[in-house]
């Protein structure tokens, strides 16, 4: 199974940064051969002023761990991505656990961000719990933290892939349970399946000594991440973006819960939802849910591209 590991693992390998030129680059064909459609190039060129190049990461940092050579729209337009269909387009959550009333508000205003951010319809799935006892693979005691984590693996295999619909584009369960893939790693936030459109999250540790709104824009953050990879799409090394890479919570606070203009034009070009429609609904969804200095991002984004047909 091919699988994203999330955000945080242990492996060190050489790391690497991708310029904005270099993605101009791959992006750089005649217009005969140009796969992009003109009114989302437009669009991107629009919305550039409002991002900044992804900064050399620092010690720790994903990039400074990772080797990735990115991924520009048009790169994406070629590779054959999985996407939603007319026939498996919404995306299902499912409350996986217990939750207080704060978790459980955030996971509702993430399925709106969600929602507005891919353009397709979101639907919550009624709360189950994780039946216990566990076999021994599926679970383990943490040596640092000496709290009970769960295998991703046996969420993702034994609980989501049996109630996967027909007609889903993705199946994402959220739980406060402690996550790790298998036993080379200390723990990930969550873990997602590309060919089975199935993923799990975890809330765990991004409610870690943080205020409502942190832990808001921590989990949209992660879930809008990991569900741009159910749909093929990479790490974004040239911007900061919301599909950059995180390595550490201080990196996930770091990016911005929007889409950088490469990243944006492969949600619009897949979604059918023009970049002034998703930029007005995503405003709508900050500014009913107290996110204001986002809401007025998305509006001035929306203001840059709405005469663009």
């Amino acid at each position: 199974m091919r699988a994203f590991l999330l955000l945080l693992t242990t492996l060190l390998i050489t790391g690497c940064h991708t310029t904005i030129e270099q993605i101009n680059s791959a992006n750089s064909q005649s217009p005969a051969n140009d796969p992009r459609p003109p009114q989302l190039v437009l669009a991107m060129e629009a919305v550039k002023p409002f991002f900044s190049p992804l900064s050399k990461p620092g010690p720790g940092d994903w990039l400074a761990t990772f080797k990735e050579p990115g991924q520009s729209f048009a790169e994406y337009l070629n590779s054959n991505p999985t996407v939603p269909t007319d026939g498996r387009k919404i995306i299902y959550v499912l409350p996986l656990g217990k939750f207080t009333s704060r978790q459980n508000d955030v996971i509702r205003i993430t399925s709106q961000y969600l929602e507005a951010f891919y353009g397709l319809p979101v639907k919550a799935l009624p709360q189950r719990s994780i039946s216990r006892p566990l076999q021994i693979k599926d679970s383990r005691i943490n040596a640092v933290s000496k709290k009970e984590q769960i295998r991703t693996g046996y969420i993702l295999d034994d609980v989501l892939r049996p109630m996967l619909p027909d007609d889903s584009a993705a199946l994402i369960a959220f739980t406060n349970e402690d996550l790790f893939p298998d036993s080379s790693m200390n723990y990930v936030f969550g873990q997602a399946s590309l060919e089975n459109r199935v993923g799990v999250w975890s809330l765990y540790r991004l409610d870690n000594i943080a205020d409502l709104r942190t832990f808001l824009l921590r989990t949209i953050k992660i879930a809008a991440h990991e569900t741009g990879h159910m749909f093929s799409m990479h790490h974004c090394i040239a911007y900061n973006c919301v599909m950059s890479g995180s390595n550490h919570l201080d990196e996930t606070d770091s990016h911005p819960i929007d889409a950088c203009p490469e990243c944006m034009a492969k949600v619009s070009w897949f979604s059918h939802v023009s970049p002034a429609v998703r930029y007005q609904r995503l405003a709508k969804v900050c500014r009913q849910n107290g996110l204001e200095k986002e809401a007025v991002e998305f509006e001035k984004k929306y203001a840059a591209v709405r005469d663009i047909n």
